[in-house]
């Protein structure tokens, strides 16, 4: 689904809108600039370079510097581990700190949409925990975000609404606090 919304893999049937426009058939570049960004699935940060440098590749669409430079600050505000850390190899950084550097990384285009694909694979549960709260305080600053997460308790635990997938197909939706209580995800996985 991410990869569809991103542009990289193509619709089999219906369209995909954003924003009110029709984004699919359209460049990953263009989805991007129309301010869709992604947190991937094991972070794909950039090993060999600083925290610094993986932001400043996160927003390279940015020709203004001063706004380059308050959108790091930003980042680092919202994870002051990586400011603790911010010239150091990324590809020396722990689990938790890399997904912090992907976030961060993806928030530097400032996008209306962000996607996030299993941001707590790998991570020790004090770090889903820490992720999890970035998720809600990213949201609360009027950013939407699109969570596919297979650790349910900790995104019933971040989301407004709920919709699980089984072989491409939606099998239950609904608030997610209709899913905090009760068996509607085991049953939807189990059916």
């Amino acid at each position: 689904m991410l990869k569809t919304i991103l542009g990289r893999v193509p619709t089999v049937s219906g369209e995909i809108r954003f924003m009110g426009k029709r984004i699919d058939g359209m460049p990953a570049s263009e989805i991007a600039r129309a301010g869709i960004a992604i947190v991937p699935e094991g972070r794909r940060i950039f090993p060999q370079l600083t925290v610094l440098e993986n932001l400043e590749l996160g927003g390279y669409m940015l020709r203004d510097r001063r706004l380059a430079a308050e959108r790091i600050d930003s980042a680092l505000e919202l994870f002051p581990r990586l400011a603790e850390r911010r010239n150091q190899l990324a590809g020396t950084l722990s689990g938790g700190e890399q997904q912090m550097l992907a976030i961060s990384r993806a928030l530097m285009a400032d996008p209306e949409l962000i996607l996030m694909d299993e941001p707590s694979m790998g991570l020790a549960p004090v770090l889903v925990d820490r992720v999890m709260d970035a998720i809600s305080d990213i949201n609360r600053r009027g950013m939407t975000v699109l969570l596919v997460e297979q650790n349910a308790r900790a995104a019933l635990g971040v989301a407004d609404r709920v919709y699980i997938l089984r072989s491409g197909r939606v099998v239950a939706q609904g608030p997610a606090s209709d899913f905090i209580e009760g068996d509607t995800i085991a049953k939807a996985y189990l059916e």
